[in-house]
């Protein structure tokens, strides 16, 4: 039973880059986004209405940012993909604030479901 408000949508939008200092100052300068760090591999960035983050903790990917989609149970959500024709590349795993899984649509995009618990 969804309980926050934000079961199955788009959460966070997460960027691998080279510099996060460099990230922070393109982003602030032409957009304003505003920062808040978590330490020295990882920046969260706020436009105002969505959160996202920059981090350096895995490779510069090609293809694009990735996509965070917010469950409030991630078991039954990953069981749902998986039905829809999801491939699971990277299984659930903990980070801090939650768990999460990594999964390819059927075009090949790569996303993620996260977790608070």
């Amino acid at each position: 039973m969804a309980t926050s408000g934000r079961d199955r949508r788009i959460d966070n939008i997460e960027f691998n880059v080279a510099d996060i200092s460099r990230s922070k100052a393109f982003y602030g300068s032409a957009f304003d986004w505003t920062f808040t760090d978590y330490g020295p591999t990882y920046s969260e960035f706020s436009d105002g209405r969505l959160t996202g983050g920059f981090t350096t903790g895995e490779a510069v990917r090609q293809g694009g940012p990735l996509v965070i989609v917010y469950a409030d149970d991630l078991a039954e959500t990953q069981l749902r993909i998986e039905a829809a024709g999801a491939t699971i590349t990277r299984p659930v795993f903990a980070f801090p604030g939650g768990r999460r899984f990594h999964f390819l649509d059927p075009d090949g995009y790569e996303l993620a479901v996260w977790s608070a618990q």
